[in-house]
């Protein structure tokens, strides 16, 4: 049976929680919730198994915080025997508009932390991901304040559908593969 690793990209702790910068952890607590799973504290993060439509999935939110995220991916993915194209790495990103959803196989890291360590860690920027769009509304200068801000009032309305979508999404993943879900979600 395929085993496959989804990854919410944020940093730990109560200060963080709400920050645009920690949808990552915000999408793999839903689809626990969804499965009715709670994670567990473990080596490098907190983790899940659940099953999906015939297939094992582990959820993990690593406890590495954003700059180390690979280590922590890279010791998962080693330890159950998960492929690289097996993995779902899910980040937020300035780029998109918010809440807009995007999967690739590959790309670059586009000036995130969490995948530009991934991808060294890894050593290849091939592997699928999951980008959902906070906007880039700030001021010159002020971009860790923003990704490290909470969600507007406007946007913290919108995010149960949101995340309710991207969970869908990332578990479309796991049993439609990479580019149905492209197509079905892209962009939605």
């Amino acid at each position: 049976m395929k085993k496959f690793l989804i990854v919410g990209l944020g940093n730990i702790g109560p200060k963080y929680a709400e920050t645009r910068h920690n949808i990552g952890f915000k999408i793999v607590d839903e689809i626990a919730s969804m499965k009715e799973a709670a994670f567990e504290t473990k080596k490098l993060g907190d983790i899940v198994a659940i099953k999906h439509k015939g297939k094992s999935v582990l959820l993990l939110k690593p406890s590495t915080y954003m700059n180390l995220s690979g280590k922590a991916i890279k010791y998962y993915m080693q330890q159950e025997g998960i492929a690289i194209d097996q993995i779902l790495v899910i980040t937020d990103d300035l780029n998109l508009p918010f809440g807009t959803l995007r999967m690739k196989g590959k790309g670059t890291d586009g000036g995130h932390n969490g995948l530009k360590d991934t991808q060294i860690t890894l050593n290849t920027p091939k592997y699928p991901r999951l980008r959902f769009g906070i906007s880039d509304d700030f001021s010159k200068g002020r971009q860790v304040n923003y990704v490290l801000g909470e969600w507007s009032d406007e946007e913290r309305k919108s995010l149960p559908e949101r995340l309710d979508t991207a969970a869908k999404m990332a578990l479309t993943f796991t049993h439609a593969g990479l580019a149905n879900t492209m197509n079905e979600y892209n962009g939605k």
